[in-house]
């Protein structure tokens, strides 16, 4: 004698409501499934892309107003300065463009080794490592930079001086850090060349404006 198949009271509710559901709701539609709110990681980096090119657009001045299109305390914000490096087995020439302000030193004190109608217009191979330390310390913006990987240094102290070029800029030795408004540092470095004519598009750093808008100072 067989026996009967034994129900659960769950089989028997859920197979109750589905009878009931088509019976009554036969068109009734499935609940639309719960949407998340949370953004997918996509979605962020898109997000975040987008904020940083507008920070990098909105460019912010000196205490916070706003400044002239070219401001470097945007770039110190949005990302890490351009920095270039050209190295040899015992010095490392590094060159950051935005600070040049293009006054020749370099090319008149070391031809062969500066050349800017070259590219790479640095060949660090065409000097010894002194000579190299000794050009670049005649650098006024701090746009170039050496580090020694064999060797002493012979790369001369400079005392800390603040020195009003003849119709230039504001010329810094001696080891300077600047900062903006919001505590960002925008360099930091031995020396510096700041804009004294108002017409730099790099500000607060010299661009060589002074040379074509008729600064005198």
């Amino acid at each position: 004698m067989s026996s009967a198949p034994v129900i659960s009271p769950a089989t028997w509710l859920d197979a109750g409501a589905r009878a009931v559901g088509s019976a009554f709701c036969p068109t009734a539609a499935p609940p639309a499934p719960a949407v998340s709110k949370i953004p997918s990681p996509c979605a962020r980096a898109k997000l975040r892309t987008y904020l940083d090119r507008r920070r990098a657009r909105t460019e912010v001045g000196p205490c916070g107003r706003p400044g002239p299109r070219g401001y470097a305390g945007s770039v110190a914000r949005v990302g890490k300065p351009l920095v270039k490096e050209y190295a040899t087995d015992e010095v490392v020439v590094e060159w950051e463009p935005r600070l040049c302000i293009h006054s020749g030193n370099c090319s008149r004190l070391s031809p062969k080794v500066f050349d800017r109608d070259r590219r790479p217009w640095v060949k660090a191979d065409e000097a010894s490592a002194d000579e190299i330390e000794r050009t670049v310390a005649q650098c006024p913006s701090g746009a170039l930079r050496t580090r020694r990987l064999k060797g002493v240094s012979v790369k001369p102290r400079q005392r800390f001086e603040i020195c009003a070029s003849a119709g230039g800029p504001l010329l810094v030795t001696g080891g300077v850090r600047i900062v903006d408004a919001e505590g960002n540092v925008l360099h930091e470095g031995e020396q510096a060349a700041l804009c004294r004519c108002g017409g730099s598009s790099n500000k607060p750093f010299c661009d060589g404006t002074h040379r074509t808008n008729g600064f005198e100072g």
